[in-house]
């Protein structure tokens, strides 16, 4: 009787549950990461799990040899001229276009040995760096001064632990001074956003890898393995010029996006309406067109999936700074679906 009593109860347990559980699991399914913008191939395996295959980026080509390090190159319309060597420099980068910017503040140019890279090498002269890292140029100053103190403090993190250049901001922010920190970010400030990527509805995309290791560049394969591939739900961000952007870190040639078809108008009803309740229309914050408003950052035009990790680390409250306290709200309904939608359609807009 007891055995009947006891298979009744778990029967009626298990109609009970299996909807949550299959809610859960759906729930699961759309919120899996979105490590196309932390830049790489899958999300990270569980903790205690092995090592899923592709889920770190692909190894870096192997370094080219002394000549080809020590070998002048040049690019169109400049007078310029560097090795590789040189590009490579963490505290003196190449600058192709010193005619694009104002005079760069030391800090910027050069960093400060030991401790403090060039701020131009990850984010360019000009301000726009690369998708893996972060284009502050036409930021508010106020808002640049915040971030390199939530970097400093710990409220500002990476929900993808795996991403490396997160830890060496980190560091960073930390040995600035006040006065080096306030001068990067008024010269990054005095820098207005103009177009640097083009997004591009697609179902299928060249096939990539992620080079750098760490969260690195995402580039297209050539070769014997070069080709097409479907997109499937995810965002490729490119160099419009890959040899251009690797290895000679152009400041001048862009990024190209590419977005399952159907994304760009479901990111306009989001990011315009609020998804019908699901969040807020950015422009409440943003302002008209998301060109930034009082010291809220202009997003339109910017890297999508530089965009993409800050929603996802607002939702999963890796960021915690005083700003983050407006986003998390906005962020914390979104699907990883939502977030590839969002991030792509503020990207095709005109700065």
């Amino acid at each position: 009787m007891k055995t009947y009593l006891g298979a009744i109860v778990l029967a009626s347990l298990a109609l009970l549950l299996t909807p949550a559980t299959e809610s859960a699991q759906e729930e699961t399914s759309m919120n899996a990461g979105v490590p196309w913008a932390y830049g790489f191939a899958k999300p990270a395996p569980a903790p205690g799990s092995a090592p899923a295959g592709g889920g770190a980026a692909a190894p870096a080509a192997a370094p080219a040899d002394p000549e080809d390090r020590d070998a002048i190159h040049h690019l169109p319309d400049t007078t310029q001229a560097f090795s590789i060597k040189d590009i490579d420099s963490n505290y003196g980068p190449a600058d192709w276009y010193p005619g694009d910017h104002p005079t760069m503040p030391d800090i910027v140019a050069h960093g400060r040995k030991p401790a403090v890279t060039a701020c131009g090498f990850c984010h360019y002269p000009n301000g726009k760096g690369r998708p893996n890292n972060a284009g502050p140029a036409g930021l508010p100053v106020a808002y640049i001064i915040q971030q390199l103190q939530d970097f400093k403090d710990g409220s500002r993190n990476t929900w993808d632990k795996r991403k490396r250049n997160e830890a060496q901001m980190i560091a960073i922010a930390t040995a600035l001074t006040p006065e080096e920190a306030q001068a990067a970010a008024a010269y990054f400030s005095s820098m207005k956003w103009t177009p640097y990527v083009k997004v591009v509805e697609a179902e299928t995309v060249p096939k990539t890898h992620y080079v750098g290791g760490g969260g690195g560049l995402c580039m297209p394969l050539t070769g014997t393995e070069a080709g097409t591939e479907p997109i499937a739900n995810r965002l490729i961000e490119i160099p419009t010029n890959p040899d251009d952007t690797e290895p000679m870190r152009d400041p001048r040639a862009g990024f190209i996006a590419y977005v399952p078809p159907g994304t760009l108008k479901k990111g306009e009803d989001i990011v315009v309406n609020g998804g019908g309740g699901k969040t807020l229309a950015c422009a409440s914050c943003h302002g008209q067109g998301l060109k930034g408003k009082d010291d809220f950052p202009s997003l339109a035009g910017r890297s999508p999936s530089y965009l993409a990790r800050q929603l996802n680390d607002f939702k999963h409250l890796s960021r915690v700074g005083p700003g983050s306290k407006k986003m998390q709200p906005v962020a914390q309904n979104l699907t990883d679906d939502d977030i590839l939608a969002v991030t792509a359609y503020i990207a095709s807009l005109q700065p």
